[in-house]
């Protein structure tokens, strides 16, 4: 039944579903099309962001970490994505979505272009700094983006997609290098330089693309129709309540960073950021420490991240399906943990190769594993979970693997080639400290639903309790 266009405004406006008079027959035929329709909205909105915002986290792993150039360079990087990302978060309503998406890649894809004609090293790491720089707002622009568009349940899945298309592309980023490295003399420019001229080229094309394609947020997109845009809005208000934007000040900003669960999933970010920057930035040069020449360490350095994409998408689907969020997240770390246990400590290169494997296996999974569960620890007592909430958890969360990646680039030292058994002791450890974050964490939130179950504080939508995600 056609919906007038006052009510459809006023509810969109409004965020709420509006009530219905019809009868109960009626009824059932309209959820029944709904349903239908529903399912619908859901692929047309899968198929709009994750091939295109995969495809773009994959360039921004790839060049950063391609060639290794200057460890300095990478931790100045990591350096100014921690004071950029909560602010560019908190601006992303006003610049608008697409635009900072795109300003991100085009100015950072544009730098990658310009480093394949420094003169020296110091331009060098001068660029890799702007890099970070331009690229620093992206990635938790883009997890939050993600969040307003999915229900709670469906969201560990869709990162979990939208991870396992960077992982796989940018697992074979190592033999892509390789293969342009052939390209040396052409133009008079060596292979070095013709890596980041492809690269870079690459990213200012899919920049472009993401200008016209990327949409805004639900409330506000126009690759919807109204009537499309009001189910996505109506998903999420059922699910949570939130599906309208509510005012960012400093006091609210201030009330978000002062919750310390908040600051414990950041940690736990970081211990789970460690060994994928470990693995990212020296895969090569472990398996070159094993003996292997550097033509075999670039091709089986793409091997482990096979593997670490199916492995996430079974995680993932086990996950969602047991409702049982902190339980396989604690088997992945036991993975990282067993990983890196057998590459740094076993003398078998057979068996140091399989630590790889689980190692970056193990890692990769806890990181959408994280982000998809730590946004949804409020139960709140009115069910608000609002947008100035998740853009600031988003951002704080996300900067603490800046500063994991300050720690592995700072542990890996050359010196300590080719078992790198402090950096190896320091990702181990990294693990052992997840594991009491998460196991505290857990029985945390095991106590708060328990007491949320008897009392009429947690109440929400349709009288069910909002409980905390485990």
């Amino acid at each position: 039944m056609p919906r007038d266009l006052s009510q459809n405004k006023s509810m969109l406006q409004d965020g709420v579903p509006e009530e219905s008079s019809t009868s109960a027959s009626e009824e059932r035929a309209d959820a029944e099309g709904c349903l239908v329709t529903e399912k619908q909205v859901v692929r047309r909105v899968d198929l709009r962001m994750l091939p295109l915002l995969g495809m773009l986290y994959s360039l921004a792993l790839i060049d950063r970490t391609n060639l290794g150039i200057a460890r300095i360079a990478g931790m100045g990087e990591d350096l100014v994505n921690l004071l950029r990302e909560v602010p560019s978060n908190a601006i992303l309503r006003v610049t608008g979505s697409r635009n900072l998406l795109t300003f991100c890649v085009v100015t950072w894809g544009a730098v990658q272009l310009s480093m394949a004609f420094v003169p020296n090293w110091r331009y060098l790491v001068l660029c890799r700094v702007l890099l970070g720089t331009f690229e620093a707002g992206f990635f938790p622009a883009l997890v939050f983006i993600i969040t307003t568009w999915l229900v709670r349940n469906a969201i560990r899945n869709w990162l979990a997609a939208f991870y396992i298309t960077s992982i796989l592309i940018g697992g074979f980023s190592a033999i892509f290098a390789y293969g342009l490295s052939f390209l040396a003399g052409i133009g008079g420019l060596g292979g070095w330089s013709w890596i980041f001229i492809v690269e870079g080229g690459l990213t200012l094309v899919f920049g472009f693309v993401a200008y016209f394609y990327l949409p805004e947020f639900p409330d506000n997109n126009t690759f919807l129709s109204l009537e499309e845009t009001q189910i996505v809005l109506r998903r999420i208000e059922n699910d949570r309540c939130d599906s309208m934007p509510d005012q960012l000040s400093i006091v609210k900003v201030l009330h978000h960073l002062l919750d310390w669960k908040v600051w414990i999933y950041g940690i736990m970010y970081m211990c789970a950021t460690i060994p994928a920057y470990a693995i990212g930035f020296f895969v090569t040069i472990i398996l070159s420490g094993m003996g292997w020449d550097l033509e075999h360490s670039l091709l089986l350095s793409s091997c482990p991240y096979v593997f670490a994409a199916a492995s996430v998408f079974i995680f993932a689907r086990l996950s969602d399906r047991s409702q049982k969020r902190a339980y396989f997240i604690s088997i992945q770390v036991l993975m990282t943990l067993v990983g890196f246990i057998l590459t740094g400590f076993v003398g078998h290169s057979g068996w140091r190769y399989f630590g790889l494997f689980l190692g970056n296996a193990g890692s990769a999974g806890c990181i959408p594993g994280i982000l998809g569960n730590f946004r949804y620890l409020y139960p709140a007592s009115n069910n608000v979970v609002s947008h100035s909430k998740r853009a600031i958890t988003t951002a704080l969360v996300v900067s603490f693997g800046g500063v994991g990646g300050i720690i592995a680039t700072t542990v890996f030292r050359e010196q300590d080639y080719p078992r790198y058994i402090p950096g190896v002791i320091v990702t181990i450890s990294s693990q052992v400290l997840f594991l009491f974050l998460l196991a505290g964490l857990t029985v945390h939130f095991h106590r708060k639903n328990r007491a949320l179950r008897n009392t009429a504080a947690g109440v929400g939508v349709g009288g069910q309790p909002v409980l905390y995600t485990l």
